[in-house]
């Protein structure tokens, strides 16, 4: 628990995305409800930022190794730069190492949170974001999506992203894109993109995207952090910069929230390709995409944090 000042009853008639709180103003409650994010300039410090950078840097030079952390590389970059943070593209579940969970505890962040998911929260997904510089071989454009094509619970409604910008993002560098108002429509289905070059494990968009929608470049200065829905569709840009586009995010849940039976919808396929990760990785012999409510949807030993 948060607080108490948060209703987790949404106000019937004028608002279904945001509850009564007495953090959003009126219009910041508007807002979301019209577009399905809200940007909040420098919620993040530069102190905090700054220590979660080090412990990124930390982890890529293996000088501590989290438990249940999936490493996310750059392989083809290894023999050039070794174990550094120019070939980490995301570090992927954190919650088991300290200094970066802490993101996720921030009682600045969570006052936010509380406002879409009430005052009972859970982390769900973590990740923090190394966008390298893309190339003619290898891009890192996250192609136009939904989070809750990744996530086997409901209510939709009472999840929430928050994602920091740990340095300036616009369009040079890859910056997030929406396509505001998409979070009152359906999660619709999901593959890998059909462009040339090789595509990322696990990175999905849309097989069905209207390029005619329009979209949001959010451009946003270090410590930046905006709060989205998981039926939201955005991505991310290219990098046409020489540097590395930082980012940390984590998925809140309402403890009200339960897990789904993904079986004959359009998140199967995505169930059957973690499957296959979870045998080859772990030798696993029975995996679901659900497997307890104290699991998280994308790795199999992550840990619920009710606070």
């Amino acid at each position: 628990p948060t607080s108490a000042q948060v209703s987790a009853v949404p106000q019937p008639g004028r608002f279904r995305y945001t509850l009564d709180n007495d953090v959003l103003t009126t219009e910041q409650r508007q807002f979301y409800e019209d577009n399905g994010y809200l940007l909040i300039k420098k919620l993040i410090s530069d102190e905090d930022i700054e220590r979660f950078r080090k412990e990124f840097v930390r982890i890529c030079k293996k000088e501590v190794k989290p438990l249940g952390a999936m490493i996310m590389k750059d392989e083809s970059l290894r023999s050039q730069y070794g174990q550094s943070e120019k070939v980490v593209n995301k570090v992927q579940d954190f919650q088991e190492d300290e200094e970066l969970f802490r993101y996720c505890t921030l009682p600045e962040v969570l006052k936010y949170v509380e406002c879409f998911t009430g005052p009972n929260i859970m982390a769900m997904h973590t990740m923090l974001i190394n966008k390298l510089p893309d190339s003619d071989k290898q891009t890192f454009l996250h192609p136009m999506h939904q989070d809750l094509h990744y996530f086997p619970f409901r209510p939709a409604d009472r999840i929430v992203c928050a994602w920091t910008a740990m340095e300036r993002a616009d369009q040079h560098n890859g910056c997030l894109v929406v396509q505001p108002g998409t979070h009152q429509e359906t999660l619709k289905p999901h593959g890998y993109p059909k462009w040339e070059g090789k595509t990322n494990k696990l990175f999905h968009g849309l097989l069905d995207e209207d390029e005619r929608s329009p979209r949001v470049h959010l451009v946003m200065e270090k410590g930046d952090t905006v709060f989205f829905h998981p039926l939201l569709i955005h991505g991310s840009g290219i990098n046409k910069t020489a540097g590395f586009r930082k980012s940390i995010s984590c998925h809140f849940a309402s403890s009200e929230c339960y897990y789904i039976d993904v079986k004959n919808t359009t998140q199967e396929d995505l169930e059957k390709e973690l499957v296959e990760m979870v045998h080859k990785k772990y030798d696993a012999t029975s995996v679901e995409l659900k497997v307890s409510l104290g699991l998280c949807a994308l790795c199999y030993h992550s840990r619920q944090f009710p606070f």
